[in-house]
Parts: C-alpha cells; sequence; structure tokens
C-alpha cells in the first residue's frame, strides 16, 4: 500500500468518526490537561494563575453565549447557558480570590 492510499485511507476513517465522540474525547482530554497544569503550580504562582484562569473564562463566556444564542431550544443551547452560569461563577471568584491575595501585600496604616 503506498501513501498515498494510506493518507486516503485515514481521510476517510477521520470522515466517519462521529463529531460528539470527537468532542466528548477533547473535552476529557482538556479536563486531564488542565487539571494537572493547575495542580503542578508553585504556591507563588497562583495569583498570576488566576489572573490566566479569568481570561480563559471570558473567553469561555464568549464561545457559550454564541452557544446559547440560537432561538431553538437544543442541548448545545442548554450546555451554553449552564457554560455561561459557571464561568460567570469563575470570573467571580476568581476576582474575589485575586484581590484577596493582592490585599494581604499591602502595606498596613
Amino acid at each position: 500500500m503506498d501513501l498515498t492510499q494510506q493518507v486516503a485511507d485515514a481521510a476517510t476513517h477521520a470522515a466517519t468518526v462521529s463529531p460528539f465522540l470527537s468532542q466528548l474525547s477533547l473535552f476529557v482530554l482538556a479536563i486531564f490537561v488542565g487539571y494537572y497544569v493547575v495542580w503542578s503550580v508553585t504556591p507563588a504562582l497562583h495569583t498570576p494563575l488566576m489572573a490566566v484562569t479569568n481570561a480563559i473564562s471570558s473567553v469561555i463566556i464568549v464561545g457559550a453565549l454564541i452557544a446559547a444564542g440560537p432561538m431553538d431550544m437544543s442541548i448545545a443551547k442548554i450546555l451554553g447557558i449552564i457554560a455561561i452560569g459557571l464561568a460567570a461563577v469563575n470570573i467571580f471568584g476568581g476576582f474575589a480570590v485575586t484581590q484577596r491575595m493582592l490585599a494581604m501585600y499591602k502595606k498596613k496604616k
């Protein structure tokens, strides 16, 4: 079997994979990567990590708004609404924790 045939077979196989299965596997992979990234950070870097997490959550909000936007009621709309709520809690909680940690470094009067 030559290389072009192998590439064609791989493309055919990739086209037959369910989009749900592909997205689910990407979601599970993101969970594992996120877990290992967050837990391997030293305590001194938690404040900058919270700032980056807030920025990522703002991107999640934009994607969730796009998913929740269509008029028809679908599973994507429901998941988009749930994602908006969870990302909003994450953003506001992250800012609260960041403000509290930064207040620890202010000089006392």
